[in-house]
């Protein structure tokens, strides 16, 4: 155990660093804060490079921190390394997932394509989780899945269950070559998604929360469904709509 006082530690500024995608692509590391991000990043044996605690906190007696570097560092500090108003006084540093190339053993995937908003990435991959979903793929254009604001919305859901970067084009090809019925969302050439036939194994395609599924990745579908809307509102939120897909597909 380490400890670091001077807030002009090199140390300090590349923790603070991890708050910026380019960072985080170069490093292959995020920053995760509070207790219970950090607790399901242990038990869901996420590689936790380091574990950095404010003096005088307690840590669980239940957390396994065998082998695991850990910083003492000032409140001051803490606050200067943490992106929430009010830090709990424990972050880490993680690996990023690396990519998994072979899916063969998955059979329902929930595909986001260019989803821009952080919160709600990250309430569809906990509504993912939740469903039981095998993996989310991270499409181009989407909001980095390691920003702090999708990471704290996924309630820890992010360390329990695969989420792939991916080009969704040479994705869906693959799924359908290894027979995966691939649903898409869109309002036209669609069907309502309560006539859907509910199969074994699938792929959601969800797409950006102004322009819906790229029209390319439409054409790639067995079959595109639309929830039908009862009131005045013009459209659904996209994680809400996901979520209602994903429970009836499942």
């Amino acid at each position: 155990m380490k400890r670091i006082e001077s807030i002009k530690n090199p140390q300090i500024k590349q923790w603070k660093k991890l708050h910026t995608k380019k960072e985080r692509d170069l490093t292959g590391t995020y920053i995760i804060e509070g207790f219970h991000l950090v607790e399901e990043a242990l038990k869901n044996k996420a590689v936790v490079r380091e574990l950095i605690i404010s003096e005088g906190i307690d840590l669980p007696a239940n957390w396994n921190l065998d082998n695991l570097s850990i910083t003492v560092v000032t409140d001051q500090i803490m606050k200067e390394i943490s992106d929430t108003e009010t830090s709990q006084g424990v972050a880490a540093v993680c690996e990023q997932y690396s990519t998994i190339n072979n899916i063969v053993s998955f059979s329902k995937f929930l595909l986001l394509d260019a989803v821009q908003d952080p919160g709600n990435v990250g309430t569809m991959i906990r509504t993912a989780d939740a469903v039981g979903i095998d993996a989310v793929i991270i499409g181009e254009g989407s909001v980095d899945v390691y920003n702090s604001k999708v990471i704290r919305s996924t309630q820890g859901s992010i360390f329990h269950i695969p989420i792939i970067k991916g080009n969704l084009s040479e994705t869906i090809e693959q799924l359908k070559k290894n027979g995966i019925k691939i649903f898409g969302t869109s309002l036209k050439n669609a069907i309502n998604y309560k006539e859907a036939e509910i199969t074994d194994s699938f792929a959601l395609i969800v797409g950006n929360e102004g322009k819906g599924v790229n029209s390319s990745l439409l054409e790639m579908t067995n079959q595109n469904l639309y929830i039908p809307i009862y009131g005045k509102s013009e459209s659904l939120n996209v994680a809400v709509a996901a979520g209602i897909l994903l429970y009836h597909l499942r």
